[in-house]
């Protein structure tokens, strides 16, 4: 059984879905290794650095898409336009394994069934200490909660930390980080690296620790929503509009301190939360700088506008929708690791084994047989 690593064909997509270091262990479970020619190019990785781990490079798309599995970074549904092409390639018996944003396309996995392909959507992989290691989300998030202050940092007209020199003392930056997951965390972090003053909030009081051992303060509202603010695999849970309202109003005079805000507060397959309004952001200084990472799906700043730099009385509204490809060699790398080790849980010497008794099989399941086999998505598309 073959598994072909698919060129990704999204607008300014430079990921790959697996790395030349990782084509051993993938081997290693009987699998062979074709990548599609010049697939890894944009994240830095050559055919021959391919070809000397024991791929074999293929010179066309239709004939990577002959492989009995297929493994993208952007498969169709997070690919809807470019990826459209593809549907004309799959065909029953076939596996693909990649992102297809199931919760915010369930469409897209609808066309995919009619394929007769098995689609596994790694957005849907649990969070479980099993997972850990093929959490794509995370992953992910950790490179752009890293990239997003670099992109803050070049905007600001100031520099993060505090300077002490001949000439006169320079303050330090104050940051704001809404949302305390794994983007919000790495961008405390990251932050915190270059000296900035750090606060952060976020809904759920359980991640105040995770805060405040990275050397933020962590910022307190009275609103009191308890552990009923965390839902499903410790994301937090979408509430209700008085409740954003509410926490509107109270965090703008936070945001009106900051120089720099980084919104990462996003509920899977919904509409980004409201959390600044553009009353809040004309109350900010100018030079001050916004980016917001929940852009994708409408944003949680009420400026924002997706892939777009706005700038309104003198603060610069960034909303970027990719940043992992925008470092694309570690991201690709980390992929890559959540690829490989979902695939040694899939094949057992070299047979693909869907094993409905293996939860993170079940849950990343999008379709088999012509059907939509996760019971989530079909609830998603009223069919019960």
């Amino acid at each position: 059984m073959r598994v072909a690593v698919a060129r990704e064909t999204y607008p300014g997509e430079r990921r790959v879905a697996l790395v030349p270091a990782h084509v051993p262990a993938v081997m290693k479970t009987g699998l062979q290794v074709v990548v599609e020619f010049g697939a890894g190019l944009q994240a830095g990785f050559a055919d021959d650095a391919y070809r000397e781990k024991g791929a074999q490079i293929v010179a066309t798309r239709e004939e990577a898409f002959t492989a009995e599995l297929v493994v993208q970074v952007r498969s169709f549904g997070a690919n809807r336009s470019a990826g459209r092409a593809d549907l004309s390639l799959l065909k029953a018996g076939q596996s693909v394994i990649g992102m297809c944003d199931p919760l915010g396309e369930p469409a897209a996995v609808e066309e995919v069934a009619r394929t007769g392909v098995t689609q596994f959507a790694l957005e849907l992989i649990p969070r479980t200490t099993r997972a850990q290691s093929m959490d794509v989300l995370s992953s992910m998030a950790t490179i752009a909660g890293y990239r997003a202050v670099l992109l803050a940092a070049v905007e600001l007209p100031k520099i993060f930390p505090l300077l002490m020199t001949a000439a006169g003392t320079v303050t330090a930056a104050r940051a704001f980080v809404i949302g305390a997951g794994v983007a919000g965390l790495q961008a405390i972090a990251t932050c915190r690296r270059l000296g900035a003053i750090v606060r952060a909030y976020d809904v759920r009081p359980a991640v105040r620790e995770q805060v405040e051992s990275l050397g933020a303060k962590f910022v307190e509202l009275p609103l009191a929503p308890g552990e009923a603010a965390e839902g499903q695999g410790g994301y937090a849970r979408e509430m209700d509009e008085n409740f954003y309202r509410r926490q509107r109003e109270l965090m703008a005079s936070v945001v009106a301190e900051s120089d720099v805000v980084i919104t990462t507060a996003a509920i899977p397959g919904k509409t980004s939360p409201l959390l600044i309004t553009e009353a809040a952001v004309k109350g900010m200084q100018p030079g001050s700088v916004i980016v917001d990472l929940a852009a994708e799906r409408g944003g949680n700043c009420e400026v924002t506008q997706a892939d777009t730099r706005i700038e309104l009385g003198g603060v610069t509204v960034l909303g970027p929708t990719n940043l992992p490809s925008e470092v694309p060699q570690h991201a690709s790398q980390l992929y890559s690791g959540n690829v490989t080790a979902f695939l040694t849980n899939l094949v057992k010497k070299g047979e693909l084994v869907v094993n409905l008794e293996d939860p993170i099989i079940l849950d990343t399941l999008a379709t088999r047989d012509g059907q939509i086999a996760s019971r989530r998505l079909r609830e998603l598309l009223g069919k019960h």
